[in-house]
């Protein structure tokens, strides 16, 4: 049996980075780049009004009040513009390009128009006020985003305005799930005496989409050590991370460890220091991994965020592996025995952090519920109201 910490470092020292890809931008959201991009033209590639105003020479305005004559219009996508001389001021709008000679551009909102000219109530007029210079957000050929980056949607609107258009990335891994219990019912299956709905599978194949893997091939396997050697054997030879639901405690039944035992796979640990999810299996068989999580919901859950989670972004390229973490006051105060750390559900609500009803890791409603884990190591295994806890923020 191994701690918490002990756990995560095995994990991400196990884990490999995947081989790269080459992807369309626009289906790149949520990859990590592999590769540094230069930027291939500048940003504004042109001198453009930041505002719906006038563009005027700077050295003009001596005076609150000065009048100008109105000459022409700039307008975006704009390209025949005349040059702005002394004495002059053109109607220019927001994005639109800066005509030569212009050194600034007054919003419309300090000007007044009356018999042809333009009055500038706004002196003085800085040089360049109201005026994006050329590479102001970045200058052609300097590194526009580095190898290692995640690309947001923001990142996605940066390359795509410096026309990239196919980039490289770290590849996601191909995850495959195997469900066992002979208790379980698909969905729209018939209720039986003794038998309940399998949950896990959609509860996995979400979590794991919200990560942006939308593919998770999923097994199912009768409680039989051949039928599970057999099923999990498929789901090695075709993905990177095999993670495997139920079986995997000391039931006459549990056939999950050793069916990853004749695969190939190679124990890591087994068990660790927790509630909920104490039955933890970890292996691996070259740069594959596996993951034997706990059949309750909300063990298997706890387990996919602390363990899983981790392994997939250290697979991905990206450095920021684990739940974002902060400390927060409890709201109430908590208790337990054992040589345990806690995992205990929770949300979020006026600075503070509540545990909620329901911690049992068969009670998956309250996850349903809960936008953070609190995380108490035995070290902190009473805390009353106030206390400074471990937080760790769900991603949404």
């Amino acid at each position: 049996m191994v701690t918490v910490n002990e756990a995560k470092h095995l994990i991400v020292t196990q884990a490999a980075i995947l081989p790269t890809e080459t992807r369309k931008l626009g289906d790149s959201v949520g990859y990590v780049l592999a590769e540094n991009l230069n930027a291939p033209l500048s940003l504004p590639a042109f001198r453009q009004s930041s505002m719906d105003g006038y563009a005027i020479l700077h050295s003009d305005i001596a005076a609150f009040g000065t009048g100008l004559t109105l000459k022409g219009e700039s307008k975006a996508g704009q390209t025949d513009l005349e040059i702005l001389d002394s004495g002059f001021a053109m109607r220019i709008f927001t994005g639109a390009p800066v005509p030569d000679g212009a050194t600034a551009v007054v919003m419309q909102e300090h000007t007044r128009i009356e018999n042809g000219k333009v009055f500038i109530d706004e002196f003085p007029v800085p040089e360049g006020k109201n005026v994006r210079r050329i590479g102001q957000q970045i200058m052609a050929g300097t590194v526009a985003l580095t190898a290692g980056t995640y690309l947001s949607p923001g990142g996605i609107a940066f390359l795509q305005g410096l026309g990239i258009t196919d980039i490289q990335v770290y590849r996601k891994p191909k995850i495959g799930l195997l469900v066992t219990g002979d208790e379980l019912l698909k969905p729209g299956e018939v209720v039986v005496p003794g038998k309940i709905f399998e949950s896990n599978s959609g509860m996995l194949a979400a979590a794991l989409k919200q990560e942006g893997i939308g593919e998770v091939e999923i097994s199912y396997a009768a409680d039989d050590l051949h039928a599970t050697i057999e099923a999990l054997g498929k789901l090695v030879e075709k993905n990177d991370i095999v993670l495997a639901s139920g079986g995997i405690s000391v039931g006459d039944y549990d056939f999950v460890g050793e069916a990853m035992h004749s695969v190939g796979a190679e124990t890591v640990f087994y068990k660790v220091r927790q509630k909920p999810g104490k039955p933890l299996l970890f292996a691996k068989k070259s740069e594959k991994l596996f993951f034997a999580l706990p059949g309750n919901p909300a063990s298997s859950l706890v387990c996919y965020y602390e363990y899983v989670l981790p392994a997939i972004r250290k697979m991905t390229g990206r450095t920021d592996l684990f739940l974002k973490a902060l400390q927060l006051p409890i709201k109430y105060g908590y208790a337990f025995d054992g040589e345990r750390d806690e995992f205990l559900k929770a949300s979020i609500a006026d600075d503070h952090v509540i545990p909620l009803d329901g911690q049992e890791s068969f009670s998956i409603r309250s996850f349903a519920l809960a936008d953070a884990i609190i995380y108490l190591p035995v070290s902190q295994n009473k805390v009353a109201a106030g206390d400074l806890v471990e937080v760790h923020l769900l991603p949404f």
